[in-house]
């Protein structure tokens, strides 16, 4: 894995750890030599998360939109910026570049950033892994929603294994680095009869 794709947040959090974690993951990228591919700003966890990578050593490859560009205050010092014009060439580029990604604690953007990967991944446009760093159980309540998708039958059970959770960095990596790509989704023609 050469490239990891990490949706985060914006604004730094109500806790603490948000960005230390976001710090924690970036030095530990810079040291395996992996890529980091993020959101282009320079603000919030976006920004711990790149100057950390920096600050490391490592190499940073951001992708913002143009309507963004000023408002999350792109990043000056990226080995490499790609401005695009909207948030789909933006999630597009993304997921081009990355071999895997990461989710961290993040709004709105950063959930439909893991539900669009989410959905590539069942019905096949790409076979990588994503890793939800669940820190302080963040996640928790969209895994809630998961499950409650399985138990309704709008969620394939081996389809919720996409969803890697580990909430250090490191042992996040580590179970990327082991993924095994899932099937693709398939629809059964037969009908139901009341």
């Amino acid at each position: 894995m050469k490239r990891v794709a990490v949706f985060c947040g914006s604004s730094d959090g109500a806790q603490k750890e948000y960005k230390e974690v976001a710090a924690e993951l970036g030095k530990e990228l810079a040291v395996r030599g992996i890529t980091l591919v993020y959101g282009g700003a320079s603000v919030g966890m976006m920004g711990t998360l790149a100057d950390s990578v920096l600050h490391n050593g490592g190499e940073v490859i951001g992708v913002i939109p143009k309507l963004l560009e000023e408002r999350e205050i792109s990043h000056k010092l990226l080995s490499k910026l790609y401005v695009v014009e909207t948030m789909h060439e933006r999630k597009a580029r993304m997921s081009e570049l990355a071999d895997g990604f990461i989710v961290l604690p993040g709004g709105p953007g950063t959930m439909e950033e893991f539900f669009e990967i989410f959905t590539w991944a069942q019905i096949g446009l790409h076979q990588k892994p994503c890793g939800l760093l669940n820190v302080k159980d963040y996640f928790n309540p969209l895994l809630d929603l998961l499950d409650h998708m399985i138990e309704q039958k709008f969620l394939h059970e081996r389809f919720r294994s996409f969803a890697i959770i580990e909430n250090k960095p490191e042992a996040l990596l580590r179970e990327l680095y082991q993924f095994e790509p899932l099937s693709i989704k398939t629809y059964s023609t037969s009908k139901v009869i009341n």
